[in-house]
């Protein structure tokens, strides 16, 4: 897997004490010794002035503000800089699927929500990572994507939620496209979820995410081995609490090696990896078990780190930047230190009680040969998945949006310095109508297949359309599978011809996909639509997670970790 390097030019000096508000003297100013001069010496060796002081004040709270994504990232994604870090930044391509939803939308006051893709890699590619890792048969091999954590900023900023999906979930891979043009082909079959990684590097990660939840993702963050171990010993110690002596061994050698008495505990470096890590030992022993432990790491090192910020050595602080630098990838996006401190600013505002951490729900996969797989829960995961979409607090206290229709207060929304996903290539305006060719397909069988298709659909749906002027709808004989209707195109040039269709019909947003599985505009009328003259609508969103999410908030200190029969000392 390669990666583009890019420097963080001029945005390391602005981040590390550049007070002026510009890249330029304020008027009337004396311009500050160059950064390494013999002036910029002197003046240190004099005390440093005012504006010294001031731009180490500045360099401080920087980065206290750029931890704030290192408190929910470690484990699966982080970062930290500092103003003598002038290294490269390793970027990757956001999404290698064919599905593209734009990035986050903003809502009616113009506030935008913000999804970042936090992924932990297994990779075993040098020795820093082999020596953490173990498993020496898998030294220098492809690595895998073992955690991978959605997470969602509220548009207002007043809460976080985050997603995590077992790493033994089994999809359907999307086609992966790499930038150098090496194609990996949709799989045919389901295939576990970690191994998305391995399809042209966390892009392709990112877009089994979209494929299977229909949420647009902003930015991806990933982190290896020695870049965990960093973050943690940055932060000083972490407290998590197990409920009796825990050793994770196993009688064959495996486990993360993680030994711990009963009750309290702090732990950090190498140990907090362990703790990332353990999967025999915590509850039954599965993966479910080891996100849940994730969970309780991260929702406690955001308690930690708001109670006491222990960070005030700047040769440490350099060195774990350095080390962190070298363990991350980010996308296109973020690949430049004011970006990373911008969102750092962003994911600042929200108190760690209404941070609020959640499973995907899941049940064990009863298909041949995948024993002690998991599938997402019908039903329950897509409520999750909807509520993210739809941007609602998934620990039901609701939003601080403006209400009753009110205009939003002044600095209400987002922050236009925020990060956002990359621009998207602007779209031809649609043809008219009567010259949009349009196929139609019945699938109100639906996926699951457990209802028969309703005769002559695709034919009353044709009649529809021609009814609002798209006189070159064609029903098709070939049929499909879908649970909610959708209309999917080929290629660019038809991507504002699909929407206009879709939104002739009253369909949303991300009804409208790109895939290379048709060749024209294709509308799937779905089971939601096996009658009238328009989809039926949804039913209500869910107003708080389900209970199958096992939901951890942010302000619970109370958490203790079950331990597994036979792992106890």
């Amino acid at each position: 897997m390669r990666h583009s390097s890019v420097r963080g030019e001029g945005a390391a000096a602005q981040a590390a004490g550049d007070t002026s508000g510009g890249g330029a003297d304020a008027p009337g100013s004396v311009p500050a010794p160059r950064a390494g001069s013999r002036a910029a010496r002197r003046a240190a060796a004099a005390g440093g002035g005012g504006r010294n002081r001031r731009g180490r004040r500045r360099v401080l709270r920087w980065v206290a503000s750029v931890l704030s994504l290192l408190i929910l990232g470690t484990g699966a994604a982080g970062y930290l800089y500092y103003r003598h870090l002038n290294g490269s930044i390793k970027t990757d391509a956001l999404n290698l699927g064919e599905t593209k939803l734009g990035g986050s939308k903003p809502n009616a006051f113009g506030q935008t929500p913000l999804n970042i893709l936090l992924i932990g890699s297994d990779a075993r590619d040098d020795e820093a990572n082999q020596a953490l890792g173990g498993g020496r048969d898998t030294f220098d091999g492809e690595p895998l994507a073992d955690v991978q954590m959605l997470l969602h900023l509220s548009a207002d900023r007043s809460n976080m939620s985050v997603v995590s999906m077992p790493r033994d979930t089994i999809l359907m891979m999307p086609k992966c496209t790499e930038p150098g043009g090496k194609v990996h082909p949709a799989s045919k079959g389901l295939v576990q979820t970690n191994e998305s990684l391995q399809r042209g590097g966390p892009g392709c990660t990112v877009a089994a995410w979209t494929e299977l939840t229909k949420i647009p993702i902003d930015h991806f963050m990933m982190i290896d081995f020695k870049g965990v171990v960093a973050m943690a010993d940055a932060i000083g110690g972490v407290p998590v609490c197990v409920q009796e002596n825990v050793e994770s061994r196993t009688r064959d050698g495996k486990g993360s090696g993680l030994k711990l008495p009963k009750g309290d505990n702090v732990i950090q470096g190498e140990q907090a990896l362990q703790w990332l890590r353990t999967r025999y030992g915590f509850e039954d022993g599965t993966d479910i078990g080891r996100t849940h432990a994730q969970h309780q790491y991260m929702t406690s090192m955001a308690r930690e780190f708001r109670k006491n910020a222990k960070l005030t050595n700047p040769g440490k602080l350099n060195s774990l930047a350095q080390a962190a630098i070298k363990a991350m990838v980010v996308d296109n996006g973020l690949n430049k230190i004011d970006k990373l401190y911008d969102l750092s600013m962003e994911l600042k505002k929200v108190p760690p009680g209404r941070i609020t951490m959640t499973t995907m729900p899941w049940f064990y996969s009863t298909r041949p040969g995948m024993d002690g797989r998991v599938e997402p829960l019908p039903g329950e995961a897509e409520d999750l998945f909807r509520m993210v979409r739809e941007d609602i607090a998934l620990d039901g206290k609701g939003s601080g949006a403006p209400a009753d229709g009110a205009a939003p207060s002044p600095g209400a929304s987002a922050s236009p310095a925020a990060p956002s996903a990359p621009a998207q290539p602007s779209l031809a305006p649609a043809a008219p109508p009567a010259k949009i060719a349009v196929s139609v397909r019945n699938a109100t069988g639906g996926k699951a297949g457990a209802e028969a298709r309703v005769k002559n659909r695709a034919n009353d749906v044709a009649a529809l359309l021609a009814g609002k002027g798209f006189t070159k709808a064609v029903a098709e004989t070939q049929t499909g599978a879908e649970d909610t209707t959708v209309v999917r195109f080929a290629t660019d040039a038809q991507a504002a011809d699909a929407a206009a269709v879709a939104t002739a019909l009253g369909l949303p947003a991300g009804a409208v996909q790109k895939t290379d599985e048709v060749s024209g505009i294709v509308l799937f009328v779905g089971k939601d639509w096996r009658t009238g003259a328009a989809p039926a609508a949804p039913p209500p969103a869910p107003t708080v997670a389900p209970t199958s999410a096992h939901a951890l908030n942010g302000d619970n200190d109370k958490a203790c970790m079950a331990i597994q029969p036979g792992f106890t000392w």
